[in-house]
């Protein structure tokens, strides 16, 4: 390249890139549109968030029985328990096996078998004085410890007893074996 040429290419304006009025229109409702589409998705994703954010509540007690009515037998007892679940609230029916043990002290069993899942009685032919679920034969003591098929024993409720009456709380790992 000779000395007239590289004065030719230095001094040769710059050349800008400039935006066409097609791109610009593209950028503008492209953005207006992500705005608009923006300020309607954020409600529904608030919406389907919220429940997670709200402080759970400790569930409280629920009266179930007399304690004049609980004896060394395990008894069965069915309540109702009011519950939310986002924003659904319902009142479904638990059951719950109690009896009193040898130190006099009340004790609450869940019927839920730890097998899997089903419901357990007390002392029928196949097990007496034992809890058995019909499901799978798993067999639990009095004091809910898996004896046979079951991985763990039965859970417990808490129990609290004032003015006469016996309170059922929430289900916890068994304490009692």
């Amino acid at each position: 390249m000779d000395h007239n040429e590289q004065q030719e290419t230095t001094h040769k304006p710059v050349k800008r890139k400039e935006m066409t009025r097609r791109q610009f229109l593209s950028y503008t409702l492209g953005g207006a549109g992500a705005f608009m589409a923006g300020g309607a998705i954020l409600p529904m994703i608030r919406f389907a968030v919220d429940p997670i954010l709200q402080k759970k509540e400790k569930s409280g007690f629920v009266k179930v029985i007399e304690e004049s009515k609980v004896t060394n037998e395990p008894t069965e007892v069915k309540f109702k328990i009011h519950q939310v679940d986002g924003w659904y609230e319902s009142d479904p029916k638990l059951a719950a096996w109690i009896a009193k043990s040898d130190d006099g002290k009340i004790y609450a069993l869940s019927p839920v078998c730890k097998h899997l899942g089903c419901m357990v009685s007390w002392s029928g032919e196949e097990a007496p004085n034992e809890y058995h679920c019909p499901c799978h034969g798993a067999r639990y003591t009095k004091d809910g410890k898996n004896l046979k098929v079951a991985p763990k024993p039965l859970d417990e409720y808490e129990v609290k007893t004032e003015n006469g009456w016996v309170y059922l709380g929430p289900i916890e790992p068994n304490s009692r074996v």
